[in-house]
């Protein structure tokens, strides 16, 4: 393997986040069993794991970051930080056209920058390889549980980011008792495992979805809902994976139902535009429509959970919408139903978050990365030299490009 020089770079988006790609321990171990790798960091107030930490596992700290032929962040890069012509890995939020970051886009692509997304590795069959998901799904249920609890004066949790790491969140609900909730939770990825980790270790007994429709119970329950039980095709009634995720629009939500059983909305799904939406705008208005908390983990405004109207921070992560104007008004609000939807949950466990990222980065991606490459890596390269990646063409009106 030639030498290759990687520089973690510093977090510059606003607001503030705290992760890494990889831990000092794991950069110390990497340089040790990669013949001709070696890395930088660049210095940061603000990470999870502190400068000396990296200095103490021997790992230089530089501003200098143009020796480096890859760069690693988290989420998105400012656009004046951008260095041409380098490699980068980071979460662009681009894939979905996402206004806010078109200039971003075409920053890289004047900068004849290669993008390689990290929610766009996938294995062939469209499953994600690497991501913070589970831990999402771990914060993201507390906070919604969180919320329910301020809402109904029923119980209470601290928050997240006041622990020290998972285990010592897993020693606060020690004791803790559940009033006879009914929690539907959404999907089947990492968010949801995530999700499903946090009922387990709450004690949250799970049931079937028919027996979760059909009766109330003495305890707190659960259900979780994956494709089939969310989406049908009208008429049949049939659900297919694959043609589901070629041809959403063919299909509708049969989440209807559940809305007239559900206290609490642990929402996991990835969306992306034609997916049908677990429930419309107007149904909140409903008298039978129960539902006073969601936590829509995904965080995709107007998306799968369309009273989600905006993205909250950590610091103050609910919000309400009224049922009747559907206008944002405060949290826990008589007549309002709760969101909450945060964009980086999983910086409330940042260091925990940070080594299960590493760990993937280093199992499925790091040494395709260091050699020749792979189809992997091929298909999840955004912009390449100045041109888009030809599994993303139908970017090129978002970026501004006139041919491929």
């Amino acid at each position: 393997m030639k030498p290759v020089k990687i520089g973690l770079i510093r977090e510059g988006k606003i607001p503030h986040d705290s992760r890494v790609a990889l831990t000092p321990a794991q950069c110390k171990w990497l340089q040790a069993h990669r013949t001709g790798l070696s890395f930088i960091v660049q210095p940061s107030p603000g990470r999870c794991y502190k400068d000396e930490e990296y200095d103490r596992a021997g790992i230089p700290l530089s501003e200098d970051l143009t020796a480096c032929d890859i760069l690693l962040g988290i989420k998105e890069v400012p656009v004046g930080d951008l260095i041409d012509h380098k490699t980068y890995l980071f979460f662009s939020h681009t894939k979905k056209k996402q206004p806010q970051n078109r200039k971003l886009l075409q920053a890289i692509l004047e900068k004849k920058i290669t993008l390689i997304d990290y929610e766009c590795l996938e294995h062939e069959d469209g499953k994600r390889i690497i991501g913070f998901g589970f831990f999402a799904g771990i914060v993201g249920a507390h906070n919604g549980l969180m919320a329910y609890g301020n809402r109904t004066g029923l119980f209470q949790l601290d928050r997240v980011y006041k622990q020290k790491n998972f285990k010592e969140l897993i020693h606060t609900y020690f004791g803790l008792k559940l009033p006879n909730l009914k929690i539907a939770i959404t999907g089947s990825g990492r968010v949801a495992h995530g999700l499903l980790e946090i009922m387990n270790l709450m004690g949250v007994h799970e049931v079937e979805p028919d027996e979760y429709l059909e009766r109330r119970f003495n305890y707190p329950v659960y259900t979780q809902l994956k494709g089939h039980d969310l989406y049908e095709q009208p008429g049949t009634g049939a659900y297919n994976r694959l043609n589901f995720h070629e041809h959403p629009q063919r299909y509708e939500s049969r989440f209807g139902s559940y809305t007239r059983q559900t206290d609490i909305l642990l929402n996991g799904v990835y969306w992306y535009e034609g997916v049908p939406r677990l429930f419309e705008m107007d149904d909140i208005s409903r008298n039978d429509f129960i539902i006073e908390t969601i936590a829509d983990v995904s965080d995709d405004e107007n998306g799968s959970v369309p009273i989600n109207k905006q993205t909250q921070t950590i610091d103050d992560p609910v919000y309400g919408i009224d049922r009747a104007t559907k206008e944002v008004t405060a949290p826990y609000q008589k007549n309002s139903i709760d969101i909450m939807a945060v964009g980086n949950l999983p910086n409330e466990l940042p260091r925990d978050a940070s080594r299960y990222f590493g760990e993937q980065l280093i199992k499925f991606v790091l040494d395709d990365l260091l050699n020749a490459g792979s189809e992997i890596l091929t298909r999840a390269t955004i912009a390449r030299n100045g041109a888009l990646g030809k599994e993303y063409a139908y970017l090129q009106d978002y970026a501004g490009q006139n041919n491929v």
